[in-house]
């Protein structure tokens, strides 16, 4: 059966992109388009979709608000905001969403968006993706707040996070991005298995390490795989390492 998708959103040239790409994907189908909040909330007791693309801000209404009551009705739901107005995104990334596209987005994008949920299969039938919504998705991003922008990292590809210069730098193949945060704040975001604290200064992504070198009797310096960043590693966190892989 088909994945449930429902758009809401006030430009009409909008939804003609969303549905035109939408429709490309024999996964999905779409059951229902709105410009009206109102109308978002019965039609969807009534079509029941399982995804929901949603404009933050439609004719002077809160997209957030609409979430929260849609959220209510149906946890499960994956909602993701489409939007230009990134201002508002933090709360309702934090909560609600499942993604968030910008506008103008790209097609590439609204395409990885929807093969993510594929690729999880249909949710009303996956019962190993029985969880709310922001918990679903804090495992995938990691919403990272600078001085004058946020954005929003795809944990996977994080290779390596440094604490340099009175910042954090968090440094995937592409990118680096800069936060006032603490390591020890990121560290409690990221899955354990996956992300070590390997040295007071660093946390490194375990699948992304190409070689381990000796540096100096105690400590080691990690060499990853797409950056030319390295890290250090104390001879305890050496020891985890090896038993981990063991």
């Amino acid at each position: 059966m088909a994945i449930r998708v429902m758009l809401v959103e006030d430009e009409a040239g909008i939804r003609l992109i969303l549905r035109k790409i939408i429709e490309k994907h024999e996964e999905f189908e779409i059951v229902g388009e709105c410009e009206d909040l109102a109308e978002t909330v019965i039609q969807f007791r009534r079509q029941k979709p399982e995804v929901v693309f949603l404009d933050i801000g439609i004719k002077g209404q809160s997209g957030v608000e609409c979430a929260r009551i849609l959220t209510d009705l149906d946890p499960k739901v994956k909602i993701i905001f489409a939007t230009a107005h990134t201002e508002y995104m933090s709360d309702a990334f934090e909560l609600y969403a499942f993604d968030y596209l910008v506008k103008p987005f790209s097609i590439d994008r609204v395409n990885r968006t929807l093969n993510r949920i594929a690729e999880m299969g249909n949710p009303k039938k996956n019962e190993a993706d029985e969880k709310i919504v922001k918990s679903e998705y804090r495992r995938d991003k990691l919403l990272v707040k600078g001085k004058e922008s946020m954005s929003f990292v795809d944990i996977p590809e994080i290779i390596l996070i440094q604490r340099e210069n009175q910042a954090t730098a968090i440094y995937t193949e592409q990118d680096c991005y800069v936060t006032s945060a603490s390591l020890s704040e990121l560290e409690k975001k990221l899955d354990p298995e996956q992300f070590l604290r390997s040295h007071k200064s660093y946390i490194i992504n375990l699948s992304r390490i190409s070689r381990i070198e000796p540096y100096g009797r105690w400590t080691y310096v990690v060499h990853f795989k797409g950056r030319k960043e390295d890290a250090l590693l104390t001879a305890e966190k050496y020891e985890e390492i090896k038993k981990r892989f063991l």
